[in-house]
């Protein structure tokens, strides 16, 4: 936003009780309103939307962002990045977790992850994946939660494929 790159958007997710029960991302640019509701499902400008039917990480389409501590972390997303980018399709960064998040589901990503996210940068798209039939959880395969630093969101199709990169990685750092 800053440098007048032309991805971002307004994003607010309300949490009740430790429940997400409506999201809502507003994209000015291209004037696309996300929005969910817990058990209702995810919609795009009044349309239903639902997460896209590929079924292997190599055909599929991912985002990914990079925290802002990139540069002195030794947590930085590229060694994940090298490795998604290698077994994908191919990997994009435009810098909205929340847009990203809405294109995983309406079907324009089929995966998307990220480490080091705030409950604002997450909260509603978290929402808009599960209401349009995809998964979230963090990467151990976990449910993942606002409040958590680390974020898989996919179709569901791909998902167990996405935790192995996490998996092998892992094992070859201990």
């Amino acid at each position: 936003y800053a440098h007048g790159f032309p991805f971002f958007c307004v994003s607010i997710g309300l949490e009740i009780e430790g429940e997400l029960e409506w999201g809502v991302v507003y994209n000015p640019n291209l004037d696309e309103l996300f929005a969910a509701h817990r058990g209702h499902g995810a919609l795009l400008n009044d349309e239903p939307i639902r997460v896209s039917k590929v079924s292997s990480l190599n055909s599929s389409l991912l985002a990914t962002g990079f925290p802002y501590d990139i540069r002195t972390s030794e947590q930085n997303n590229l060694d994940y990045f090298r490795e998604f980018a290698l077994r994908a399709q191919a990997v994009r960064r435009a810098g909205s977790a929340a847009l990203d998040l809405c294109y995983v589901s309406s079907g324009r990503f089929d995966g998307f992850w990220e480490l080091k996210l705030s409950p604002w940068d997450c909260a509603a798209g978290y929402l808009m994946v599960r209401e349009a039939a995809g998964r979230v959880t963090d990467f151990k395969g976990e449910p993942g939660t606002i409040y958590g630093k680390e974020c898989i969101a996919s179709n569901g199709l791909i998902h167990h494929e996405m935790l192995d990169v996490f998996r092998e990685m892992a094992s070859v750092t201990t």
